[in-house]
């Protein structure tokens, strides 16, 4: 009997939606998202329609109704894979009060040791930036990283896009009223 060495097939690494990080919604932004869901399913017996329309116009080469059409099929399709992979991965509540700056705060801070350059914003899920009027930052980003965990007081300094380090202070934080 022969012995064959053969390579081991390198396993894969996924990530199971219960290992992705969670984001946190208001019922009412996880309301709106979930009735967009329902609309663009609802919607994807008129767009094959629509395809199927434009296809029986002629060539395909040169049928720019038909390549829009898929492209707008695409979109949604696309879109409709995000929104039930954000909403399976979603908290849905009021944020419980925190000691610390954490996904949900309100947070106030400032820049650079001018106590008058003040921001506040959202530290969430830019898909509730539509049910406020505050800025919205993703946790992942350069500031919510920096600033997740952080106390009244704490200056945290991140780096920007653009490579500038920039130091901020938080001034006070609390919980996403809606």
């Amino acid at each position: 009997m022969f012995s064959v060495n053969r390579p081991v097939p390198a396993r894969r690494s996924t990530v199971s939606s219960s290992e992705a990080p969670k984001t946190w919604l208001s019922q009412d932004a996880h309301d709106r998202l979930q009735a967009e869901l329902d609309e663009l399913i609802a919607n994807r017996p008129a767009v094959s329609a629509e395809i199927n329309a434009r296809r029986e116009e002629g060539d395909l080469r040169e049928n720019g109704g038909y390549h829009a059409a898929r492209e707008e099929q695409s979109r949604q399709e696309g879109r409709i894979l995000y929104l039930k992979e954000f909403l399976r991965n979603s908290v849905i509540g009021e944020v419980q009060a925190s000691e610390t700056v954490a996904t949900g705060s309100v947070v106030t801070i400032y820049f650079d040791d001018d106590q008058s350059d003040t921001e506040t914003f959202l530290l969430g899920s830019r898909e509730i930036s539509s049910t406020t009027e505050l800025t919205v930052y993703s946790p992942e980003s350069a500031l919510g990283k920096a600033i997740l965990g952080a106390r009244p007081g704490q200056t945290v300094t991140y780096t920007a896009p653009s490579g500038a380090d920039i130091k901020v202070t938080v001034v006070e934080f609390g919980p996403f009223e809606g």
